[in-house]
Parts: C-alpha cells; structure tokens; sequence
C-alpha cells in the first residue's frame, strides 16, 4: 500500500503535465461503516441477534448486586457458616458472570466484524464501478487529510442504497 502512494505521488510530483489531468478521490471508510444503508442493516441485525443474551446478563448482573447488598446488610447477622456459604455464591455466580461477560463481547465482536467485513466487501465493489465509471486513476480510503473537493464518500454510500445486496 506504500508503495503504491509513493508511486502515485511521485507521478503527481514528477509529471505536472500529467497530473493535471490525472483524477483522484477519497473515501472515509468509517463514514460508509456508519452511515452506509447496509452497515446500518447490519447493526440493527446484531443488536437483534445479541438482544436476548444482553438482558440476560443485565438480569445476572441485578441479581449479583443484590446478593452483594444483601451480604453486606445482613454480614452481622449472619452466622459464620451462612457468611461463608453467600461469600461462595456470590463469588462463583460473579466468575461466571464475568465468564459469560467476556464470551457475549467476544461473540459481538466477531459477529460485527463479520458483518462489517461484508459491507466492507460491497463498499469496495462499488468504489470499483465508480472508478471505472468515472474515470478515477486512483481512490484512497485511508488519508490523514483530504480535501472536501476530492472525497466521493457520499457518493458511496447513496449507491450502497440503491444497490441490493448480492451484487
């Protein structure tokens, strides 16, 4: 990818002439993961998919707060035997909550990756067909700045929105 900025560049730099007439764009990739009609699609399909599993964990997590609120209330009370028994409970149902925790984030995040890794694949498609149509020589997509002028992000994403998703 260097490499080929450098060469780009050093047309740009070395044949004026040319570069002229050379016809560049920029795409902010972030914006199209955003605001592209498919990557919406796609994270209303995971906050679906997860939606079950997520109130379970907010309900096991009520549950543990509760239990440490009523180990803390009741600790004097409590003989040293029915200590130790709500001290156990409630650090094995915190391990496992903490368990099911890390699995639900790792499971969301190859989901959405997954995911994103689709839209990405259509983005790139389209920003093909709108290089070809319209004659770009070259399309960045990572840039620390680019002029408003050459960036056809918008343009990506209304065609993301006409197209469907198999082509």
């Amino acid at each position: 990818m260097k490499k080929l900025i450098f060469v780009a560049l050093t047309a740009l730099v070395a044949g004026p002439a040319h570069a002229a007439d050379s016809k560049i764009g920029f795409v902010n990739t972030e914006r199209v993961f955003r605001d592209a009609a498919p990557a919406v699609r796609a994270q209303k399909k995971i906050e679906q998919e997860f939606a079950k599993r997520d109130q379970e964990m907010q309900k096991m997590d009520e549950q543990i707060r509760k239990l440490q609120e009523n180990l803390e209330k009741n600790a004097v009370t409590l003989s040293e035997s029915e200590r130790r028994n709500k001290e156990r409970e409630f650090a094995d149902l915190n391990k496992d909550f903490q368990r099911k925790q890390r699995e639900f984030r790792e499971d969301l995040n190859q989901r959405r990756n997954e995911e994103l890794a689709a839209v990405l694949e259509r983005a790139n498609r389209t920003i093909k067909a709108i290089a070809e149509a319209e004659k770009y020589d070259i399309i960045f997509q990572e840039a620390v700045y680019a002029s408003p002028r050459i960036d056809i992000t918008e343009k990506v994403i209304k065609a993301l929105e006409d197209k469907p998703a198999g082509k």
